[in-house]
């Protein structure tokens, strides 16, 4: 098999792993339980796994809230500005983002029109990003939040989030950045880019799955209510017991992405170009879907000339990519994020996204190349799509 599927998920660093095997074990407190060794053995985890998260973008380890993953901090960071909002008497009931969000964005914003809040929905240029002067046009409208990810999941687009938070802090919003995607593969500074509200998850940067953040702006402060009830925990955002393996691995995950993102950032880019390269020149008239320039260094989404994404996975059964999301591969419409793009549904049929990470090898791209070059070549043509 050979897994270029790094967007929908990433295997577990071998140090990842290891860091988190004692707390599974000899080291099993509850780190909310301080009245005892154990239980403090525990909370010191936690905490410096914060400070590692933190240290990650650029923030203090006191603005770090601990949630299962993105999907969970995408939704308090969006329905929590809102409940806290109205509950204060607030009177900004636009919420902005963008068509090709993460469907968890998507849908957190369409909810809250049941509340009596506005959801506006941007298009992006046919490069993938969004006009920094449309937002600018759309927050003329008294607005409370922004939320824009930083890198797409599908076609790996990179926002220019600095200017978007920038024009977003002018007229007064809050700006989310749902950077599940971004984190660990780019530099990522919510002080330097004006990020209120960070959202990131441990599977997508070689940790476990089921453990995720929210960053929360301190100074001045970014205000939130929780989604749920409980007993306080995580400042009294996210009640519960924490599930100190899972944060022990987010932690080394951040401190290992720390240290080694811009050397395995030229590694991955230098494959991916490789490869791009060998694929054009096999495979006359194959298209790159989104931005060149502004791009995370081990994305491919590519539109295939003459077959269906379908067909081409077919052929190549130990080859593992996938034709867009995988929050939504259940959904048999073509990829949203595509038809915002311009391309219309038949284009997006034939189009494959290959996620390069961490662990692809050189040897794993020659294989990944030949496989796909063969099902072009000799796989049949599918059928269009409707």
């Amino acid at each position: 098999m050979i897994y270029l599927d790094n967007q929908a998920t990433t295997t577990c660093d071998p140090r990842v792993l290891a860091a988190m095997l004692p707390f599974f074990s000899e080291k099993f407190g509850n780190p909310h339980s301080i009245e005892h060794g154990h239980g403090r053995m525990a909370e010191t985890a936690v905490e410096t796994a914060r400070g590692e998260v933190a240290a990650l973008i650029g923030a203090e380890g006191r603005e770090i809230i601990f949630t299962s993953g993105a999907t969970e901090s995408n939704n308090i960071a969006i329905k929590g500005a809102a409940r806290y909002a109205r509950r204060h008497g607030v009177d900004r009931r636009r919420v902005i983002s963008v068509v090709t969000e993460h469907p968890c964005v998507r849908e957190s914003v369409a909810d809250l029109a049941e509340d009596g809040f506005e959801p506006i929905f941007l298009p992006v240029q046919s490069d993938g990003r969004l006009d920094p002067e449309r937002l600018r046009a759309a927050l003329t409208v008294p607005t409370l939040v922004v939320s824009v990810m930083t890198a797409n999941n599908e076609i790996g687009v990179i926002q220019d989030i600095a200017t978007l938070s920038e024009i977003s802090r002018v007229a007064g919003a809050l700006f989310h950045t749902d950077a599940a995607q971004g984190v660990g593969k780019i530099d990522v500074n919510v002080k330097g880019q004006g990020i209120d509200l960070l959202s990131l998850s441990g599977h997508k940067i070689y940790g476990p799955k089921g453990v995720g953040a929210l960053y929360v702006r301190r100074r001045p402060r970014a205000r939130l209510d929780p989604l749920f009830s409980g007993g306080g925990q995580e400042r009294g955002l996210r009640s519960g017991t924490l599930p100190t393996p899972l944060i022990v691995g987010l932690g080394t995950a951040c401190r290992i992405a720390a240290a080694e993102m811009e050397s395995e950032g030229r590694r991955v880019l230098a494959l991916r170009e490789g490869m791009m390269t060998r694929l054009r020149a096999a495979i006359p008239g194959l298209i790159l879907n989104g931005s060149v320039e502004h791009r995370l260094p081990g994305n491919l989404n590519l539109t295939f000339p003459d077959q269906l994404a379908q067909t081409i996975m077919a052929a190549c059964p130990e080859l593992c990519v996938s034709t867009g999301s995988a929050c939504s591969s259940a959904d048999i419409e073509p990829s949203y994020v595509l038809r915002a793009l311009g391309l219309n549904a038949e284009a997006a049929s034939r189009s494959l996204r290959i996620g390069i990470g961490r662990f692809t090898s050189p040897t794993d791209i020659e294989g990944a190349v030949s496989a796909l070059v063969t099902a072009t070549r000799f796989g049949g043509v599918g059928q269009s799509a409707a």
